[in-house]
């Protein structure tokens, strides 16, 4: 089996290809522009790097976020699209699950700056099952919440000097757990935002 597995949802973006579970390349993509001019020539680079075609592969895996909605969005529809075009399935993987794929810890508690003065955070077990719902708060009462002895990891070093620190690159990890997961038509595939745009925000407060 082969995946395709794409994160946009920050500027430290990644690509990945990943056959029968074992990672073949990972190909970080940083672009603060956003992605919208230079994903699709990065897809089909590192595909012809391995003399693959978009129909060659099994499942596109896309990032779900938390993360930037412009860049979930661009994710999502990027890995619907490819796979709808192919009449291939889809597959999508948090970015907190990613994080904590990185982990060794019984109990993973990854972290990601939502801004706002919160976090986002979640927290998994060895097996990356989700063992508390993925949250938005404050940091105090975020790390508060937290279990005693519990491994905490970021791919943000600046903002999370306590935690482990795991790589910017995603792509890969969520290709890696994609090809264990069970894959989906591309029309279920959705966003985990985790907190409202701010575009819905201030529709509701209006």
């Amino acid at each position: 089996m082969i995946v395709l597995a794409i994160d946009t949802t920050s500027e430290w973006g990644s690509l990945a290809l990943v056959r029968d579970g074992v990672l073949l390349e990972e190909l970080p993509v940083h672009s603060p522009e956003g992605f919208g001019g230079v994903l699709f020539p990065q897809i089909q680079d590192l595909l012809s790097r391995h003399g693959l075609r978009v129909t060659d592969v099994d499942c596109f895996a896309s990032a779900t976020g938390p993360g930037s909605f412009t860049g979930v969005r661009i994710c999502i529809t990027a890995a619907k699209g490819l796979a709808e075009s192919s009449g291939k399935l889809v597959a999508g993987v948090s970015n907190l699950r990613a994080i904590a794929f990185y982990g060794n810890g019984n109990l993973r508690a990854p972290v990601i700056d939502a801004r706002r003065g919160e976090v986002y955070g979640g927290l998994y077990d060895a097996q990356l099952r989700e063992v508390q719902p993925e949250t938005v708060l404050p940091p105090d009462r975020w790390f508060g919440s937290l279990p005693e002895g519990c491994e905490i990891l970021s791919n943000e070093p600046e903002k999370f000097p306590m935690a482990k620190i795991v790589p910017q690159a995603l792509a890969g990890a969520i290709g890696c757990i994609a090809s264990g997961m069970s894959h989906v038509d591309p029309a279920v595939l959705d966003a985990n935002y985790v907190r409202r745009s701010d575009a819905e925000l201030m529709w509701k407060e209006a």
